[in-house]
């Protein structure tokens, strides 16, 4: 439903999200929606991302009609790569 894009940065800071929902996910209240629900869904994540990362999360069209659960369950899913690629550094 989502595509995320993980970024290290050197300067270590807050953990930070940005949302991308274009007009093919929907009209302007879908894309709101769906950028509410998003950003309600990093909130249940963000003590588990470590510090530095900056994820962009891009909703697909699916994401409109996708449940919180799902959206939760993609959000997941970028912040353990998150700590993944942090534990590599």
């Amino acid at each position: 439903m989502t595509v995320s894009h993980i970024v290290m940065n050197p300067n270590p800071v807050h953990a930070r999200f940005g949302f991308i929902a274009a007009k093919s996910v929907g009209g302007a209240v879908v894309r709101n929606r769906v950028r509410r629900r998003l950003k309600a869904a990093t909130h249940s994540v963000l003590d588990s991302v470590p510090e530095g990362t900056e994820i962009v999360v891009r909703a697909q069209p699916a994401a409109a009609a996708a449940s919180y659960d799902v959206l939760l369950a993609d959000v997941t899913a970028a912040a353990a790569r998150a700590r993944t690629l942090a534990s590599r550094s």
